[in-house]
């Protein structure tokens, strides 16, 4: 087996990731150390009450870990590595200057984006991407420093903020601990994904009409599935959606439940959840968004919210739970949009 080294240049990558993420000034500071303590308690506690809004469980408890954005960005990194290791054995036979220039791009884009991002996310269950030693993680993670960057940038109460991330992160735990074949599930869409990536004859003029048809109708030129979506094959843009509808469902049961669940706990959930909304819409970030395929992601959130909200309309909350028998019940991209034909196609 190749070692990992040869698909991305981890030192390179870590050292732009940590470049971008910079640093908070109260991390390693009081702050941070009173939010460890904290959230062990927050984590369990968050845990009974999503089990009990769900009806899905988890044995045991997960290990919980406040990191710094740079730890944060180098564990996705690591993470991605292991997604792409059989694209990497696939295409051991490619070298020289080439691969060589390939590697060293493809590891400062992964650093960027991965610092970028390490100065917005809140939080992260790690259970669904793969380790290199082969663990399952089971590791509810907080980015110490956006979470108290968040807090005296809003004003938000510290115990309350904290304790409704939490509640998002478990649900998202939940998810995939209680749903047996879930995890497996999403790994093989990723794989699905990789095996897609095979050379396409006609690709930059296929891609340049594309953009010729755009700007003739008058549509954005990137989509919100990025630059990885423009230039991805007929295969892999199939997959993409199969991803997309999944997320959705995932992002938008778990933003349902933490609401649901915050509303009844928390005096001040229905203003986070405001000012949360707000920053997925900042206009300071939408072009960034876009073009790494972000924009996809933050539109998962309402699109998810929005079935969920639909299912429950139409015919209660229990007929959530057929989602989870097994990956044909899953809703398709279409389905997400129209609860309705979901509900027929599985009821």
């Amino acid at each position: 087996m190749l070692p990992v080294m040869n698909a991305v240049e981890l030192p390179l990558a870590r050292r732009i990731a940590g470049r971008v993420a910079g640093r908070y000034p109260l991390e390693g500071t009081y702050h941070e150390a009173r939010l460890e303590r904290q959230v062990v308690e927050m984590v369990q506690r968050a845990s009974q009450l999503v089990e009990a809004e769900t009806g899905l469980s988890a044995h045991g408890n997960p290990e919980v870990a406040v990191v710094s954005r740079r730890e944060w960005a180098e564990t996705n990194i690591a993470s991605f590595t292991e997604l792409i290791r059989p694209a990497q054995e696939r295409l051991a036979d490619h070298s020289g200057l080439g691969a060589a220039v390939g590697r060293r791009i493809l590891s400062a884009e992964l650093g960027t984006v991965l610092g970028m991002l390490s100065r917005r996310v809140l939080g992260q269950y790690e259970l669904v991407l793969p380790t290199a030693d082969g663990s399952d993680g089971d590791t509810v993670l907080f980015v110490g420093a956006n979470i108290l960057s968040m807090e005296r940038a809003n004003e938000f109460r510290p115990h309350e903020f904290r304790f409704w991330v939490a509640l998002h992160e478990c649900t998202h735990r939940l998810q995939f601990r209680g749903v047996p074949w879930l995890r497996q599930y999403f790994l093989n869409l990723v794989n699905d994904l990789v095996a897609a990536s095979k050379p396409e004859p006609g690709r930059v003029a296929r891609v340049a009409g594309e953009l010729r048809e755009s700007a003739a109708a008058g549509e954005p030129l990137v989509g919100e599935t990025g630059l990885f979506g423009l230039f991805a094959t007929p295969d892999q843009r199939e997959v993409i959606d199969r991803v997309q509808a999944l997320m959705s469902l995932l992002e938008g049961h778990g933003h349902v439940i933490m609401d649901r669940v915050g509303a009844r706990e928390l005096v001040t959930q229905e203003r986070m959840s405001q000012v949360l909304k707000a920053r997925r819409q900042d206009p300071r970030t939408a072009m960034f968004m876009r073009l790494v395929g972000l924009e996809m992601k933050m539109r998962q959130y309402d699109m998810g919210a929005a079935f969920i909200d639909g299912v429950e309309r139409h015919a209660g909350w229990s007929a959530l739970d057929r989602a989870w028998i097994g990956p044909e019940n899953l809703p398709t991209l279409a389905e997400i949009d129209n609860p309705v034909l979901w509900l027929e196609r599985v009821g």
